[in-house]
C-alpha cells in the first residue's frame, strides 16, 4: 500500500500561523476533501504535499517509489504539440521505466555476477509498468479526453488553439492519465461542464489510489469522497462521512462554540465598558489596570468563515405581467453553415427558474446573451412582457470593474437606501471581508471583480435575472447564500450552471439544448434527468411501482411522449384472443390461488413497509449518534457508528428492493 505521510508540518507568514502542527496520512484508498474558509491555507498545505513548497517544520515520509501527482487551480497552458501528443507526455513515467527494463536487459545478455539482482529487478519493474496501465495508454488517453469533453477532431489540435479553461482540462487529464499513488486536486470542477464533472466523479470512484481535492461543488463532494479534513486556525481536524455529514456535524460542534463565544463577547464587553468609563479615574486607576490585563489575556475564540451562515435579500422585484418574455423561430449561426439555434421558440412566465442545460457548443451562453439583447445577430423575433426589466450576468461583467473607489464605496453608491447598513454583510457574503471591502477596484483578480459585478446587478430594481454561471469564483457558503436570495428573489430567473447541487434546488423547469435543437422539460432538475436517464433505457419515466409519480412525470413532459402499455395491455396485443377470453373461462382452482397469491403479496407488502419504516428510524438514530462529541471526537466510536450505518442501509436497500418486487407481482 503506496503512503505519504505528513507530521507537525508548520509554516508561518509573518506572525500569523498558517499551518501549526499539521499532521495527516494519505495512502491508497483515501478519498478525502480538504475544506477551510478562503485564506485559511488549503492550497498552502497541498503544495507541501506535492513538494513544491517547504515548510518551516515537521517532517515528510513516503513510500519508497510512491508518486504524486498536484494539480493547481489555474495557470497551466500547453503549447507546441497536439493534444494527443500532449497526452502521451503523461506517461513519462512508463518511458523512463521503460528504458530502465531495456537497459537491464542489455546488461544481463553479458551476464554479469549481479545477475540475480538484476533480474529482481527487471522483474518488479515489468510489474509497475503494468499496473500503470502503460501498455494500454493509447485506450486511456482516449477515454479520459474523451470524458472531460474533448471531441475526436479535438485529437490533431495543436495545444496553442484551446482556451484557458480548456487548457486545465488538459492538465487534468494528463494528471488523471498518469495513475498516480496520491493524486492532489486543487478545485478541479472549475472547468468543468456537468457531463465532464459527472465522468469525473465517477473516475474518481473507481480510482484506484488515493486521492485529496479541494472543491466548493457540494454534491461533487458527496459522491466522490469518504472522510473531510477542515483547515482552521492553522490545525487540522478530520471527520468521517460525506460532506454533507460534515457539515451537520461541524454545525453541532458550532453551536457549543456559539454559546462559547457569546459570553466571552459579553465578558469583553463588561470588562471593556469598566475600563473606558474609570480608566482615566485616580480612584479605580487599579481596577481598571486589573481588568485591562484580564483583557489581554483573553484568547478570542474565533468562528468559522466557511460554517458562518450569511443571509441576504435582493430589493423588491418589480411589478411585471404574467408572461415575461417570448422568443419565436429564433435561428442562430457563426458561421453560416452550421446552426447553433434552429427555429427556437420559447416563453417565459413570472415567478419561474429555468436553467438552460446541454453540452460545450450546444448554444446556452449563445441564447442567453439573445435574451438579454446583448447579441442581435439572429433571425426571429424577441417580444419581452409588460413592465419587465432585464439584468443580464456573465463573467464578461468583470471588465466593467474599474476605478480608484473601494469595493465598499461602488457597492453603496448603488445600494438602496434601506440595505446600505447591510453593504458589508453583503460583500461578506461574495467573500469580501475585513479589510477587502477598501481594496480599490483596480485592484481586484479577474474572479473578484467578477463577484463585485454579480453584486452591483443584484442590488438594482429588477424583475427578471439572466445569469451565465453566477457560482464561478463563489465558494460553498457563498452559493448558498446565493442560492437562498434567489429562491426568495421576487422576479423570474434563467440560468446556465456547471453546479448540480445549485440546479437541483433552483431549477423549476430545465431547457434542454442540442446542436440544432430543444426540448422542455416541465418540472426539476431530478424530474429531467430521471427522463433522460430512462429514454436511455428504452423506458419512459415513471413506469415503476409508483403509478401516481407516473402519471405525473407524464404530464409534466413537455416532450413528445406516450405512455408505455403495462404488462397486461402489451400481452392483449400481442394475442387478442387471449385478451377477450373472461374471467369466467378461468378455473375456479385458479381464480382461488390467483386470490391467496394476492393476498400473500398484500401481507408481505404491508411487513416490509413496517420493517422499512423501522429501519429508516435505526438509520435516523445512528446518525444522530454521529452528532455526539463523544462519538464523533473518538475514533473508534465513529468508525463503529458508520460501520453501523453502512450496515443499516444496505440491509435498508435490500428491503426497499423487496418491497418492489412483491408490490411489481401485485400490479
Amino acid at each position: 500500500m503506496a503512503f505519504v505521510q505528513f507530521s507537525k508540518v508548520s509554516l508561518s507568514f509573518g506572525d500569523k500561523k498558517i499551518l501549526d502542527n499539521v499532521s495527516v496520512n494519505l495512502k491508497t484508498g483515501t478519498k478525502a476533501a480538504l475544506t477551510g474558509a478562503n485564506g485559511a491555507g488549503k492550497s498552502t498545505l497541498i503544495k507541501i504535499m506535492a513538494g513544491l513548497q517547504e515548510p518551516d517544520g515537521g517532517e515528510r515520509v513516503a513510500q519508497k517509489d510512491a508518486r504524486i501527482v498536484y494539480l493547481p487551480q489555474s495557470g497551466l497552458t500547453h503549447s507546441g504539440s497536439t493534444l494527443l501528443q500532449e497526452a502521451d507526455r503523461a506517461f513519462d513515467y512508463g518511458y523512463k521505466i521503460q528504458e530502465e527494463i531495456d537497459s537491464i536487459g542489455d546488461a544481463l545478455k553479458e551476464n554479469p555476477p549481479n545477475s540475480a539482482e538484476l533480474l529482481e529487478r527487471h522483474a518488479a519493474l515489468l510489474a509497475r509498468l503494468e499496473e500503470s496501465g502503460w501498455y494500454r495508454r493509447d485506450a486511456l488517453a482516449e477515454s479520459v479526453l474523451l470524458g472531460l469533453g474533448f471531441s475526436r477532431a479535438d485529437f490533431a489540435k495543436m495545444t496553442d488553439e484551446f482556451s484557458g479553461g480548456w487548457q486545465m482540462r488538459i492538465a487534468l487529464a494528463k494528471a488523471l492519465m498518469q495513475g498516480p499513488d496520491i493524486l492532489l486536486l486543487d478545485e478541479p470542477t472549475n472547468y468543468l461542464d456537468i457531463e465532464a464533472r459527472d465522468w469525473l466523479e465517477s473516475f474518481l470512484q473507481n480510482f484506484k489510489g488515493g486521492f485529496l481535492l479541494v472543491s466548493h461543488d457540494r454534491y461533487f463532494l458527496d459522491v466522490t469522497i469518504n472522510e473531510v479534513y477542515e483547515l482552521f486556525n492553522g490545525q487540522l481536524k478530520c471527520y468521517p462521512g460525506n460532506y454533507s455529514h460534515y457539515e451537520k456535524v461541524r454545525e453541532a460542534e458550532l453551536k457549543t462554540l456559539m454559546a462559547e463565544y457569546q459570553k466571552q463577547q459579553e465578558e469583553i464587553a463588561h470588562l471593556q465598558s469598566f475600563i473606558d468609563r474609570f480608566g482615566y479615574k485616580a480612584s479605580k486607576a487599579v481596577q481598571a489596570q486589573s481588568r485591562q490585563k484580564m483583557l489581554d489575556k483573553i484568547v478570542p475564540i474565533e468562528i468559522p468563515e466557511s460554517l458562518k451562515k450569511i443571509h441576504f435579500k435582493f430589493p423588491p422585484a418589480p411589478h411585471s405581467g404574467q408572461l415575461v418574455f417570448r422568443a419565436k423561430c429564433v435561428t442562430k449561426s457563426y458561421d453560416g453553415a452550421t446552426k447553433v439555434l434552429d427555429n427556437l421558440d420559447l416563453q417565459i412566465e413570472n415567478g419561474e427558474r429555468l436553467v438552460v442545460v446541454g453540452h460545450n457548443g450546444a448554444g446556452k451562453s449563445t441564447l442567453l446573451r439573445i435574451i438579454a439583447g446583448v447579441d442581435k445577430d439572429f433571425s426571429g423575433e424577441l417580444i419581452p412582457g409588460s413592465g419587465v426589466q432585464i439584468g443580464y450576468f456573465s463573467q464578461d461583467n468583470a471588465e466593467t470593474i474599474k476605478g480608484s473607489q473601494s469595493v465598499l464605496q461602488s457597492i453603496e453608491d448603488i445600494c438602496p437606501l434601506e440595505l446600505v447598513p447591510k453593504a458589508r454583510d453583503m460583500l461578506g457574503a461574495f467573500l469580501f471581508r475585513g479589510d477587502d471591502v477598501f481594496k480599490s477596484l483596480d485592484v481586484l483578480s479577474g474572479g473578484e471583480k467578477s463577484r463585485v459585478a454579480l453584486l452591483r446587478l443584484l442590488l438594482k430594481p429588477i424583475n427578471f435575472l439572466i445569469l451565465d454561471e453566477p457560482t464561478n469564483h463563489l465558494d460553498m457558503q457563498s452559493k448558498d447564500a446565493l442560492l437562498e436570495a434567489l429562491k426568495d428573489f421576487g422576479g423570474t430567473v434563467v440560468f446556465v450552471s456547471h453546479d448540480r447541487g445549485f440546479i437541483q434546488d433552483l431549477a423549476t423547469r430545465v431547457l434542454e439544448l442540442k446542436p440544432g435543437s430543444a426540448r422542455n422539460f416541465l418540472g426539476g432538475y431530478e424530474y429531467y434527468l430521471e427522463r433522460v436517464a430512462s429514454e436511455s433505457g428504452g423506458t419512459v419515466a415513471g413506469q415503476n411501482s409508483g403509478g401516481a409519480k407516473s402519471s405525473q412525470a407524464q404530464n409534466a413532459a413537455g416532450g413528445n411522449s406516450r405512455q408505455a402499455p403495462n404488462a397486461s395491455q402489451a400481452s392483449a396485443s400481442a394475442n387478442p384472443s387471449q385478451g377477450q377470453k373472461s374471467a369466467a373461462a378461468i378455473s375456479w382452482e385458479e381464480q382461488k390461488k390467483a386470490a391467496n397469491e394476492k393476498k400473500r403479496l398484500e401481507r408481505l407488502i404491508e411487513s416490509l413497509g413496517a420493517q422499512i419504516e423501522e429501519k429508516e428510524k435505526a438509520i435516523k438514530a445512528l446518525e444522530e449518534k454521529m452528532s455526539d462529541p463523544a462519538v464523533y471526537s473518538n475514533g473508534a466510536k465513529a468508525t463503529e457508528v458508520q460501520k453501523q450505518i453502512a450496515a443499516a442501509s444496505a440491509e435498508l436497500d435490500a428491503l426497499n428492493a423487496q418491497w418492489e418486487e412483491a408490490a411489481e407481482k401485485l400490479g
